[in-house]
């Protein structure tokens, strides 16, 4: 399989985890999302998909180069992988936590941790593939932006 097969396919993976995060977080938007109190920096709505989106293709770009790096550095891209793959599934149950279930405490902990494996993974694809880590960065600055986010929404609603 060559490079452009393994970003394709890592793509489509992170695309699929996005929307199957959508299905939860679309009902919730509508319905209990407006009923909440919201910081002042809240971004608009419409701003979550494009940036989702946009962030969703980074990481299976970032996924498929490291991937493309599996003959020469083995066991470190299976690491990586795993930790990728640990990160993309805390991302889609933030939503679940959140969205579904709204409890902003509980999403507030688990993005937390989400963030840590993030970086974890940025460490483990830099050292692989520096293009790979760099294409990270966005998504931890956004995290990072939707932990604070995720904690002031806990603390007005608590």
């Amino acid at each position: 399989m060559n490079k452009i097969v393994k970003i394709a396919i890592a793509i489509i993976v992170c695309l699929a985890v996005g929307y199957s995060a959508s299905m939860v977080t679309r009902p919730s938007v509508a319905e209990w999302y407006p009923t909440i109190e919201k910081p002042f920096f809240n971004p608009p709505n419409w701003i979550f998909m494009p940036v989702w989106t946009l962030l969703y293709i980074f990481m299976g770009i970032a996924a498929g180069l490291v991937w493309d790096k599996i003959k020469e550095q083995n066991e470190e891209v299976k690491k990586a992988l795993g930790f990728f793959i640990i990160q993309l599934t805390l991302n889609a149950v933030w939503s679940y936590l959140f969205f579904g279930l709204k409890n902003p405490m509980l999403a507030l902990i688990e993005i937390a941790l989400l963030w840590l494996m993030i970086y974890e993974t940025y460490l483990k694809f830099i050292k692989i593939n520096k293009t790979a880590g760099y294409l990270l960065i966005p998504y931890l600055a956004w995290v990072g932006f939707a932990t604070i986010l995720n904690a002031s929404i806990w603390w007005l609603n608590k």
